[in-house]
């Protein structure tokens, strides 16, 4: 915070057990004179409620975690068509070949950022809501043949959120709070605080069109122009909430959970390889180099991270999770300096836990 890296955050680290620590430092805004402006106590200092724009970590909260409960369920399968789902994708207009590559995009290559679909567009720009980009994105050139090439792509989570809105049969945002929310007891955890919530919610950029910052809505501009309910961005969160989900999901891996499917799990965290040389999971990220999770870490490790200036690691090996939820963003996205604060933070909390279990072993 000395250095600028962000105004304020909110960390925890803990086990399948339970927290060990959560804790809260610096301010939810810039300064006093800002926070006044926001309608935000002066001097508040995050903490287990402070709700944060998770930008990218949406992914796996919530897309990521929906796809695998509607597997579970036997709703969906990672090797389904996503024509099948969304037949817009391979629209008969096209040529032949097209047609053929289009049609051999599946859920699994949506999870692995390797469908050929670019990485971003300003959508934005040219779209008045959802739909209109749904209907753009359908209609967007491949940049290469699926499978071939590791290109992260919020394009790609946009549509798999859409799959899994066809493949449940109501939105995602409805799939999220009924197929992951809710069980979990994740109450704290939604797209679209109301007005009322905005009092605990940690400001992001200075917006230069409206000349206001953005507080209480999505930073990511397609997200916020498609309403919020975006596949690759949208949802805000707290350290509580997301603990519950870390600690469930190393239940699962140890086949404790009575939530989620250890196999299912056990699949989506393990690093696929495909293409040869990508970290990625299916939805989830792994170690590589100079990642956020730091030096320490298993190699089983898998987590993700968010435009914002937020991050979930857990890490089966040590029997843990840690979160870090900052927003850096406040007041400019030029701010790069998270990167080493990410690195520091999980490497000092893997150092503190075992040298804590070494000590409770003598």
């Amino acid at each position: 915070m000395k250095d600028g890296a962000f105004p304020g955050c909110a960390a925890t680290a803990g086990s399948s057990r339970g927290a060990y620590w959560s804790a809260g430092f610096g301010t939810l805004a810039l300064d006093s004179r800002t926070a006044r402006k926001l309608s935000l106590p002066g001097a508040a200092t995050p903490g287990q409620g402070t709700l944060y724009d998770l930008a990218s970590l949406t992914k796996v909260i919530g897309t990521t975690s929906v796809i695998a409960a509607l597997i579970r369920n036997k709703k969906l399968a990672l090797s389904d068509k996503v024509a099948s789902h969304l037949p817009g994708f391979v629209q008969a207009s096209l040529k032949k070949k097209t047609r053929e590559l289009r049609n051999k995009v599946t859920v699994e290559h949506l999870l692995l950022h390797t469908s050929g679909l670019p990485s971003w567009k300003p959508l934005y720009k040219t779209c008045p809501g959802y739909k209109e980009m749904l209907k753009v994105i359908l209609g967007t050139k491949l940049e290469s043949s699926p499978g071939a090439r590791y290109r992260y792509s919020d394009l790609g989570f946009i549509l798999l959120g859409e799959v899994a809105a066809k493949a449940g049969g109501m939105p995602l945002a409805t799939l999220e709070k009924k197929l992951v929310f809710e069980p979990l007891g994740m109450k704290q955890t939604l797209r679209n605080p109301s007005a009322a919530q905005r009092k605990k919610i940690a400001p992001t950029e200075f917006d230069e069109k409206t000349k206001a910052y953005i507080h209480g809505k999505v930073h990511d501009e397609n997200a916020r122009q498609g309403g919020g309910i975006t596949g690759h961005a949208g949802l805000f969160s707290t350290t509580a909430d997301l603990s519950l989900l870390a600690r469930e999901l190393l239940l699962a891996l140890k086949g404790k959970s009575r939530k989620l499917d250890r196999k299912i799990i056990e699949n989506f965290v393990r690093r696929k390889e495909s293409p040869r040389g990508s970290s990625r999971a299916l939805g989830w990220d792994t170690p590589s180099e100079k990642s956020s999770v730091g030096d320490l870490a298993s190699e089983n490790s898998f987590g993700h991270t968010g435009f914002t200036g937020t991050s979930l690691w857990i890490d089966p090996g040590n029997d843990l999770y840690m979160i870090l939820l900052s927003n850096r963003v406040h007041p400019s996205r030029k701010n790069r300096k998270i990167s080493e604060v990410r690195r520091a933070f999980a490497d000092e909390v893997v150092k503190a836990v075992k040298e804590h279990r070494k000590k409770k072993r003598l």
